[in-house]
């Protein structure tokens, strides 16, 4: 997080240096500020909107309260919101900024085709991500990674139009000096919206796995979630309401199976699901 907000600060640096306007500093951290702030209290419901998720009702999905509620109990928090969206591909995901404001969102498809302990090994990796407070952690991230690449595309599109550089308005000493800012500096601006997509796509996977662990160590079998992981992965094909913005909020990529290897690993927003599932089988969880 800490070096999100030297990426931020370090644009809008350059930007208002290049245009010689230090107020375009102070207007950039208070905008990231001030979208940091609405992501916090809306998180869940923009999140659950672009899913088309809805409320599940509790005489349709007995087996979801039902597991949900035991899972809770024994993580020690509240039961979260429960939410089913409309897709026959397998999959779910939380949100919500903390765990008295959270919801879990399953697909009718993974209602489908898991059976109890697979459905009990998915809630338990959900539950996990809102112990461990991810779901946050990754709504903050994700308007940051958004904000940087905004900075960077209005940048580029004003000096693509003759842009105020600082160098042509100094004299020759200054100007070289000021030049080859400006040089680097355009890189920096260019390249940052990459740096931050990777940090936040490494930070997601990181988070994967620590959720898999936890969810396994929650119902005591891991065989649970990894034959879920397994069917889940087999299936295949995307999900009708997949989307980028929150591809990373699910249990595996709602866009299908992705390539894994050599830098392909590295724009992926989930770890390979057969990493997943070797962990989770190699687990010893105790009686």
């Amino acid at each position: 997080m800490a070096l999100f907000f030297v990426i931020v600060v370090a644009v809008g640096y350059f930007i208002s240096y290049y245009y010689n306007n230090p107020a375009i500093l102070v207007i950039a951290v208070i905008f990231s500020m001030v979208m940091n702030i609405a992501s916090y209290w809306y998180s869940d419901k923009i999140s659950l909107s672009m899913a088309h998720a809805v409320p599940a009702d509790r005489n349709a999905q007995p087996e979801l309260f039902r597991a949900a509620e035991n899972l809770a109990i024994t993580a020690g928090l509240p039961l979260p919101r429960l939410f089913v969206i409309n897709d026959p591909a397998p999959n779910a995901f939380a949100t919500g900024r903390n765990k008295e404001h959270a919801a879990v969102a399953v697909t009718s498809g993974l209602l489908g085709m898991m059976d109890k302990n697979e459905l009990s090994g998915v809630l338990a990796h959900e539950l996990s991500h809102i112990g461990n407070r991810d779901t946050l952690l990754q709504t903050v991230v994700v308007v940051l990674v958004g904000f940087i690449a905004i900075m960077a595309n209005i940048f580029m599109r004003t000096s693509l139009f003759g842009g105020g550089n600082r160098s042509r308005r100094s004299g020759n000493g200054e100007g070289e000096a000021g030049a080859i800012i400006a040089v680097v500096g355009i890189i920096f601006v260019i390249l940052s919206p990459i740096i931050a997509q990777l940090i936040q796509l490494a930070i997601s996977r990181k988070r994967e796995f620590l959720a898999d662990t936890d969810g396994a160590l929650l119902t005591r079998y891991p065989e649970g979630l990894a034959s879920a992981l397994d069917k889940i992965s087999s299936y295949g094909r995307p999900m009708t309401t997949a989307n980028n913005a929150t591809a990373h909020l699910y249990i595996s990529n709602p866009f299908g199976a992705a390539s894994t290897k050599g830098i392909a690993k590295l724009f992926m927003t989930h770890p390979p699901v057969e990493e997943r599932i070797a962990i989770l089988r190699g687990m010893d969880v105790g009686a």
